[in-house]
């Protein structure tokens, strides 16, 4: 019999070499060769090759047909996403507007490829089978090898869009036939490159200084400045008038950079071609509540008056509205700048500063009240 240590050892070695054979022949890379000669609709071996998106290890190899000028063949290489994978051609380096072709594995190990027109950033308006893009008929082909996932198609075309948009859609979500509509990606690049010299460059969102400015002031104007004002008139009463001073420069101050940051949005609308008609209206609406806080400011009865209890009454209830509507749509505003979840998580702790310490000082109202 042999030495168990030995069979152990033996056993280990085969693992080992077995995950280091799995992890190399899942990797692609535009320093090794393409081997799906038999799985490809038409021959990729002399196709320029570049990364194109180093977070998701996305390589792309593409060339122009010498026989038919207007042939262009893309060969899309991706570690499995067990969802779709997107690649669009745009004008203007945005996704809105932009033609692309998605492709999937459906969950009974079906390929599929279709085209799309991105019309807005609902799925409504990304449109099935549409869009200014030829795929030339029997090019297009989907394979999942060693971990691997590639997309391939060709065009029929002059030159295609050097302006790139590549997206993964979330995971464990196939589109559903007849319609099969997308669901929002989970991560997105924009890229433009040159087919000429194979150089690429990551494209940076438009108006970003603007973007994130409007989020800034909008968030701390409306969803967190105008919180503390609101919690200075519940809980401070006892400081009387200083109470009332800090509670009014406070919301002075919510309102005028809010203010501010709608301003940004209203500029942001006109220069980008984007659907936020959700957004805007809360924005407009939280505005309007703004003014007429304002304008029952500036209208307050005096304290003896009969309608001074209906006045706060109204006062109360409007700025509560105003709170909740500004705080939903600040979170709504970050998933729709793609912030990512550093800002979702800063804005989230700063609320839970806020909610527990009213929460203390109403149990410390309830309490001497008692």
């Amino acid at each position: 019999m042999k030495n168990p240590n030995t069979i152990f050892f033996i056993f280990i070695f085969i693992l080992l070499t077995f995950q280091f054979s799995v992890l190399v022949f899942s990797q692609d890379s535009c320093n090794s060769k393409l081997n799906l000669k038999s799985r490809l609709p038409f021959d990729a071996t002399s196709l320029n090759c570049l990364p194109i998106w180093s977070n998701e290890d996305f390589v792309l190899r593409y060339g122009q047909s010498e026989a038919s000028g207007n042939i262009w063949s893309f060969v899309l290489s991706t570690p499995n996403p067990k969802s779709f994978v997107a690649m669009g051609f745009s004008t203007t380096g945005r996704m809105v507007g932009s033609s692309a072709i998605v492709g999937w594995v459906e969950s009974d190990g079906t390929a599929m490829m279709k085209r799309y027109y991105l019309g807005g950033t609902s799925p409504a308006l990304v449109v099935k089978d549409q869009g200014n893009v030829s795929l030339v008929e029997g090019s297009s082909s989907v394979v999942v090898e060693s971990s691997r996932f590639y997309m391939s198609f060709q065009l029929d075309m002059d030159q295609p869009s050097s302006r790139l948009v590549f997206s993964v859609g979330p995971n464990g979500f196939s589109p559903i036939g007849p319609d099969y509509r997308l669901m929002e990606h989970r991560n997105k690049i924009a890229t433009s490159i040159n087919y000429s010299t194979g150089e690429s460059a990551t494209e940076k969102a438009p108006h970003l200084k603007l973007r994130r400015s409007h989020g800034i002031l909008n968030m701390i104007g409306w969803g967190i400045l105008m919180m503390i004002g609101s919690m200075i008139a519940r809980y401070g009463r006892k400081w009387d008038p200083a109470w009332f001073y800090a509670h009014a420069t406070c919301q002075v101050l919510a309102f005028t950079l809010g203010l501010i940051g709608v301003i940004c949005g209203f500029l942001l609308d006109s220069r980008l071609d984007v659907n936020v008609s959700t957004h805007k209206g809360l924005g407009i609406f939280i505005l309007v509540l703004g003014c007429l806080q304002v304008v029952a400011i500036l209208a307050r009865p005096d304290k003896a008056s009969k309608v001074r209890k209906y006045w706060n009454w109204y006062h109360y209830i409007v700025g509560r509205i105003l709170i909740i509507f500004a705080i939903s749509n600040v979170f709504y505003g970050i998933h729709l700048g793609g912030e990512g979840k550093g800002w979702t998580a800063a804005y989230a702790v700063v609320l839970s500063v806020l909610f527990l310490s009213s929460a203390v000082f109403e149990y410390k109202l309830l309490t001497t009240k008692n």
